[in-house]
């Protein structure tokens, strides 16, 4: 007996006239925040967060998001800083390209020539910022991380894995789609998915934990979304000590104070108290 044909619940595929020449652009800023109350604690921070987010860790993870949105990776560069950050650059380009050189093979003129072709289309960045404050104990993390793509392939795809790499307490996140691309007729089109809200590619674990703001420009296909956790647990704040271990008048102004920065960062403006 024939197998019945299962019926399409997406959009059906655009067809296209040769190359996709759409350009879809993600940027992130997430921010972590901590509190250090002794100068000690602020430098065991600082180094901290330059190991745990190092030029190779960032790597791995950008690596990770070159495979989730089935991007192939044409060339790395990163960078450690002294005293504190680090910066990686991947140049990407969609799917299989013939003449793109072989993982320790000798590059000859051909894959040198494939790969210089390919330089501005694609690419993921990433810097981190590390900061303390010297006198109220506050110390923040950020982390600007751009992925941009050319061609059929979404940077949307590995919005869950991003977040979930580093565990923030705010993220601020832009996608737009530039350029056009034209079906086998001839007509242009601007975008060749659906796309309301970034939200609506966020895990349901992950929509669930923060509170979002969205505001869109859907005639420019700009999508901007804001998010912040909705629990502000002071002892995953503490970094070096428990809030069992302060008295209860400082444990609330330590919670005062966190909560302030994530306020002013969150909305982007200075809050007074």
């Amino acid at each position: 007996m024939a197998k019945a044909k299962p019926k399409r619940t997406d959009n059906p595929k655009l067809k296209l006239l040769g190359f996709n020449n759409l350009t879809k652009s993600l940027s992130f800023n997430i921010y972590d925040i901590c509190y250090a109350r002794t100068k000690q604690h602020q430098q065991e921070y600082i180094e901290y967060i330059d190991e745990a987010y190092n030029a190779e860790r960032l790597t791995a993870i950008l690596t990770e998001v070159a495979r989730i949105i089935g991007a192939n990776i044409l060339n790395v560069a990163r960078q450690d800083y002294d005293p504190q950050g680090a910066s990686v650059t991947m140049l990407i380009s969609e799917g299989h390209l013939d003449g793109l050189p072989t993982p320790g093979k000798k590059k000859d003129k051909v894959e040198k020539d494939s790969v210089v072709a390919h330089l501005d289309k694609s690419h993921i960045t990433v810097h981190t910022y590390p900061e303390t404050h010297p006198d109220n104990g506050i110390s923040t993390f950020r982390a600007d991380i751009d992925v941009s793509t050319c061609g059929k392939i979404s940077p949307l795809k590995a919005l869950n894995y991003l977040i979930k790499s580093f565990e923030s307490d705010i993220v601020v996140m832009d996608y737009r789609v530039r350029g056009f691309t034209r079906n086998v007729r001839g007509m242009k089109h601007f975008i060749d998915h659906s796309v309301e809200s970034i939200q609506d590619f966020l895990s349901a674990e992950i929509r669930n934990r923060y509170q979002m703001i969205d505001v869109n420009v859907y005639q420019e296909f700009i999508f901007h979304t804001k998010m912040r956790l909705k629990e502000l647990d002071l002892d995953t704040y503490l970094f070096g000590e428990g809030a069992s271990e302060l008295p209860p008048r400082e444990a609330k102004k330590i919670h005062e104070n966190v909560n302030h920065e994530i306020s002013e960062i969150f909305y982007g403006m200075n809050i007074s108290r």
